[in-house]
Order: C-alpha cells, then sequence, then structure tokens
C-alpha cells in the first residue's frame, strides 16, 4: 500500500498560506499538528473523529488538532495517495465560522483550476 504524503496548497508563484500559519505557531501547537499529520499519514482515509470531521456539504475534511487551541486545517485527499492542506486557521468558538470554509473553498477551486 502506498505511503500517503501531505502537501501544502500555495498560489501560483507565492508561498503555502497553511505552512505559513503553521510556523506562526508556538512550538507546542506545531508539535501537535504535526503528530496529528503522522496519524493522517498513518491511518489516511480511515482516520476518523476526534481528530477528523467531514465538513458538510462540501468536499472537504476538517483535521482537528485538539489541545489549548483549538487549530482546523481543511484538507481534500488528491491524487497519487495525497493530502492536500488548504487552509488553517484557530477556532474561536463552537461552530465553524462560514468565511473559513469559504476561503478553503476559493482555494480548493483555484488549485482545480491549474489542473
Amino acid at each position: 500500500m502506498a505511503l500517503w504524503k501531505i502537501k501544502y496548497y500555495a498560489p501560483l508563484n507565492s508561498t503555502s498560506p497553511v505552512y505559513e500559519f503553521i510556523e506562526s505557531l508556538s512550538e507546542i501547537a506545531q508539535s501537535k499538528i504535526y503528530q496529528t499529520f503522522e496519524l493522517l499519514i498513518e491511518y489516511n482515509v480511515l482516520l476518523r473523529g476526534p481528530h477528523v470531521k467531514k465538513v458538510i456539504g462540501t468536499a472537504l475534511w476538517e483535521l482537528r488538532i485538539l489541545g489549548a487551541d483549538s487549530i482546523r486545517i481543511f484538507y481534500i485527499a488528491i491524487e497519487g495517495s495525497t493530502f492536500l492542506l488548504l487552509h488553517g486557521f484557530k477556532k474561536k468558538q463552537q461552530k465553524t465560522p462560514q468565511k473559513e470554509i469559504q476561503t478553503a473553498i476559493k482555494r480548493l477551486a483555484e488549485y482545480r483550476s491549474r489542473k
């Protein structure tokens, strides 16, 4: 079975906003994120809650990093056994803000338009 990979979304000729978001966080938060990435790689599409959750009505999945900061990273599975990370943010309220979902959807549309 192929080992899954993680790819960071980046606009053409630019750096990845997801990677920059992760780099802006504390070392503890980054460590938790990378541990969750390892789970995603190991269990791939079989990974379930509390680590992942389907975003209803979209193609997106939400990677959930729990702890002092509730961090969320939206992603999809793409060809080549790869997870494409689209958008990350700190969740400050119970319901995921629609603008965060829209950011991920816009990035996904932009990514797909290059194909």
